[in-house]
């Protein structure tokens, strides 16, 4: 009685937790211009993968988990499940492939990035992840080539039927199971793990030729935007550390269990690295604030855009402290004001026209 309370009450939550941080994660890139860079793009697909596999996979997933393994909505829904399962974990571990793509041309040719990444690669490159993940989820699935002999699975199981041995999981075979764990998961860590090891040779050489050949007067701003850039990769490696720390296990697992003839009904070793690859997918909103400070900037502007007292008291205090001066008769205007900050410790330039102080842009 008491796991299963602890389940009726974590499950949900985590559910939750997954779906309104990933939406947090979409709404800061969205309003906050200084996240608006176009490798951000990935961040927001990745972003979108964990809410969508968070608001159709994980209720389900937790239905099958409080009931113990039985699946009661039929095989068609159980092959329709199985593949939005497989076609969001291949979108993310694409998605982090062209991220770790993405960050070793951001450092290694940082002059030529913006000529080489532009947003029309960027849209193309996202459409061919769908669209491959698609394939590999949806077709070997819905043709049987998961199966020992080659038949859809589950096509016989009617609504509401819940039999002894009806488990509605990914049936893998031998060959199968090793062209999809190596072809969808191994592979592209391998490459992942080899890009990032490039990235931080190169970083190193890249500073100092930079620096080398910036004028003085421009080096600081040069050193800014690298220094941006490997903040950036330090939060993206967090990332994939994660990732590999929350799938590794899982696919693992079920390599080994693909060796065995028999299909294995759920256990509580199963449900445990089942549901640490899906903790990847709330883990991840708190690891962009964590190592990133313009997602926290972002994140606390997003909390606060719903308290409109504190802009209110913002403008009443430049009215208040505005020095004016009349000309013939006419208020003559004041283009710069300084207002001190005291609760964050910063000042901020306010600009005047007509009266109305307006932010700088």
């Amino acid at each position: 009685m008491i796991s299963t309370a602890l389940r009726w009450l974590v499950l949900p939550a985590f559910i939750i937790l997954t779906i309104g941080g990933n939406v947090m994660v979409c709404l800061a890139v969205v309003l906050s211009r200084r996240l608006w860079r176009i490798a951000n793009c990935f961040v927001v697909s990745l972003a979108v993968t964990d809410f969508l596999l968070g608001l159709l996979v994980l209720p389900l997933s937790a239905t099958v988990e409080l009931r113990s393994g039985k699946w009661p909505l039929g095989g068609a829904l159980c092959n329709i499940y199985i593949s939005l399962d497989v076609l969001l974990c291949a979108s993310s571990i694409l998605t982090l492939v062209a991220i770790s793509v993405d960050r070793y041309l951001a450092i290694s040719a940082p002059l030529s990035y913006p000529r080489r990444v532009t947003r029309l690669r960027v849209t193309l490159v996202m459409i061919a992840i769908w669209a491959l993940s698609l394939a590999v989820s949806f077709v070997p699935i819905h043709l049987g080539w998961n199966t020992a002999d080659y038949r859809v699975q589950h096509l016989d199981w009617g609504m509401g039927d819940e039999e002894e041995g009806h488990y509605c999981q990914f049936e893998w075979n031998n060959n199968y199971v090793l062209v999809y764990a190596f072809g969808s998961f191994y592979l592209p860590l391998l490459l992942m793990c080899g890009m990032y090891l490039c990235i931080f040779r190169v970083a190193q050489e890249q500073v100092r030729r930079i620096r080398a050949a910036t004028p003085s007067f421009a080096r600081t701003a040069s050193t800014a935007a690298i220094a941006r850039e490997h903040k950036a990769t330090v939060t993206l490696v967090a990332v994939l550390g994660a990732f590999v720390i929350c799938w590794f296990p899982y696919f693992t697992f079920f390599t080994c269990m693909a060796i065995k003839a028999k299909t294995n009904p759920p256990n509580t070793l199963k449900s445990v690295v089942l549901w640490l690859g899906y903790f990847n997918s709330a883990l991840n909103p708190i690891l962009y604030p964590a190592f990133n400070r313009d997602f926290r900037k972002a994140y606390g502007e997003l909390l606060r855009y719903s308290r409109p007292s504190r802009r209110k008291l913002q403008l009443t205090r430049v009215s208040e402290h505005k020095p004016l001066t009349f000309t013939n008769g006419q208020q003559s205007e004041k283009h710069i004001d300084l207002v001190n900050n005291t609760t964050e410790g910063t000042s901020l330039t306010l600009h005047e026209r007509n009266g109305f102080p307006i932010e700088p842009r």
